[in-house]
């Protein structure tokens, strides 16, 4: 029923109007084209997820939490906690039904992901969003970070994608620069090998 979708969008995009940094809209906007891309008939679940992913993101901030890894998965875990929270009643009031709102908030909250067999709805939301990424943060991460740790990076990232998700970064490989080019070419053979 589009209706309700575009309804939940712009639940999610009012939610999102206040982003001092401007780039959420963006990304949730690059995340559904994804998704339609890699999924097309996706489902309006998977849909209004990857339009939510990041909502309200700016309200717990990297630098609330200690440096390292300990202290970014702890973050990220927080946050998919908090963008499940806003986006239940966001959902909800664009007609979608309690199990529906909880299967959304599962998405985003990437339950099902690890594992032989990932839900493929999560793993669709994964390959969008490091897709996005690489759109949007490669080239300024790569300019800041040297090249051993930024493909380490993007080995991580390659890793969580399916071989669907990795196909469409070597698409993306073709606009960037010569030295993304080379980190994402360089990373993608270390996943292939893994």
């Amino acid at each position: 029923m589009p209706g309700r979708v575009d309804a939940a969008f712009a639940a999610i995009d009012g939610a999102n109007a206040g982003d001092p940094t401007g780039k959420e809209q963006r990304d949730a906007e690059l995340a559904v084209s994804w998704v339609r891309q890699l999924r097309p008939g996706a489902s309006d679940l998977l849909l209004v997820a990857a339009r939510g992913h990041h909502v309200r993101r700016w309200e717990i901030p990297r630098a609330s939490y200690p440096e390292g890894r300990a202290g970014y998965l702890r973050w990220k875990r927080d946050l998919q906690a908090h963008h499940a929270t806003v986006l239940a009643p966001l959902v909800s009031s664009a007609g979608f039904d309690d199990g529906e709102v909880a299967r959304v908030q599962d998405i985003v909250r990437k339950r099902g992901l690890a594992g032989a067999s990932p839900d493929p709805d999560v793993q669709t939301l994964e390959d969008a969003l490091c897709l996005v990424f690489l759109q949007t943060q490669f080239a300024d991460l790569a300019a800041r970070l040297d090249d051993d740790k930024m493909v380490d990076i993007l080995r991580k990232s390659l890793a969580k994608m399916s071989a669907d998700g990795r196909a469409s970064a070597l698409g993306i490989a073709g606009v960037l620069g010569s030295h993304e080019q080379a980190l994402l070419q360089r990373a993608l053979g270390d996943a292939d090998e893994s």
